[in-house]
């Protein structure tokens, strides 16, 4: 059940939000970032995905970051926005105040403790215009979505983070199209399988070493799983650390 087109094909990032020394939020920086990523070739950003440390933004802070992004990136690839949320009235303001704030399409985590999701995402789907991509990441959100409610949702796909391309392969039967996979590890992989793209947080800090897995650079790929490209840590810290070696970006987090 497809509702409405994939927001984009090729890589895209979810992109990590950034603060200033004192822990407030830098809109502007977030915003030279992401375009900063589009000119490298990167084809869709998300703001307030489980990278952009969603969990610490007032909703104030969301619809700044929104706002920036978009202006930054100025029309040349499409902006999604983190709307997923503990309960479904909250995934639903939150999604609501993304489109009105110009999101191109929505990302929206699957809730908490959830065993069917499909009320949920009917209720979020119902309540805005733009396109949604379900969210299934069981360590952000256990336990995620199961396979076989995949083509009873109404979304326009989904991103897969867990790496799983057992998993990632029974997605693509089970939807049309708008697949995209989380993992840096697996993009050459998930292209070859027919996904529409890769939502990858080492795009922050690699785009063009995703770009080139993508694009079916074995040796690149086999770079990216080895850690032998981009040189960042572990998680948002880690990203964060890399960027700031890289532009001179603060490393502050709120989360970690």
């Amino acid at each position: 059940m497809s509702h409405g087109h994939a927001p984009f094909t090729g890589v895209g990032v979810p992109i990590v939000t950034l603060f200033t020394r004192d822990g407030d939020l830098d809109a502007g920086a977030t915003g030279d970032l992401a375009a900063r990523l589009v000119a490298a070739g990167v084809q869709g950003v998300a703001v307030a995905g489980t990278t952009g440390e969603p969990a610490t933004l007032t909703p104030d802070e969301r619809s700044a970051l929104l706002a920036a992004v978009r202006d930054a990136v100025g029309g040349r690839a499409p902006v999604l926005a983190g709307t997923g949320a503990p309960s479904a009235r909250q995934a639903v303001e939150l999604s609501r105040r993304a489109e009105a704030d110009g999101a191109d399409a929505l990302l929206v985590l699957s809730p908490p403790g959830a065993e069917d999701p499909r009320p949920y995402y009917d209720a979020v789907a119902a309540a805005v215009a733009l396109p949604v991509l379900a969210y299934h990441f069981p360590p952000s959100s256990a336990p995620g979505i199961p396979v076989d409610v995949l083509a009873q949702l109404p979304v326009a796909g989904l991103k897969d983070s867990t790496g799983d391309p057992v998993r990632l392969a029974v997605e693509l039967d089970e939807l049309d199209s708008g697949v995209y996979t989380g993992s840096a590890a697996l993009m050459l992989q998930a292209r070859a399988m027919g996904c529409s793209g890769a939502i990858v947080a080492l795009g922050n800090v690699d785009p063009a070493g995703c770009i080139r897995a993508w694009e079916g650079d074995g040796a690149c790929q086999r770079e990216l799983v080895s850690g032998h490209r981009a040189g960042a840590g572990s998680g948002i810290a880690g990203i964060k650390r890399a960027l700031n070696a890289r532009y001179g970006t603060c490393a502050v987090t709120r989360v970690g």
